[in-house]
């Protein structure tokens, strides 16, 4: 598993990019890297380059029971995200 502490610290004081409707508390102090990787659990992650800047509300959303619900927002957040990177040049291909 890939992990970066770059790309994780990336995501300190960042707005979320999930912004998920009615769930988004939009404190970029909570904002954390969030894994969004489809087999995951508590203690199982993916690569961080499978990550999203996430408030802790949002966080909470797609780590609890509805964590399949908000795969289109997960992608167009993962774009994001990864767009960051790469302008800051902390991801390069």
């Amino acid at each position: 598993m890939l992990k970066s502490k770059g790309l994780r610290n990336s995501a300190r004081g960042q707005d979320c990019t999930l912004r998920l409707v009615n769930v988004c508390n939009w404190n970029a102090e909570t904002v954390v890297l969030a894994h969004i990787g489809r087999d995951r659990g508590m203690g199982v992650k993916c690569h961080d380059t499978f990550a999203v800047f996430a408030c802790s509300a949002c966080h909470a959303e797609i780590d609890g029971p509805n964590r399949f619900k908000h795969e289109a927002d997960k992608m167009r957040a993962l774009e994001e995200t990864q767009s960051y990177w790469l302008e800051e040049g902390l991801l390069r291909v």
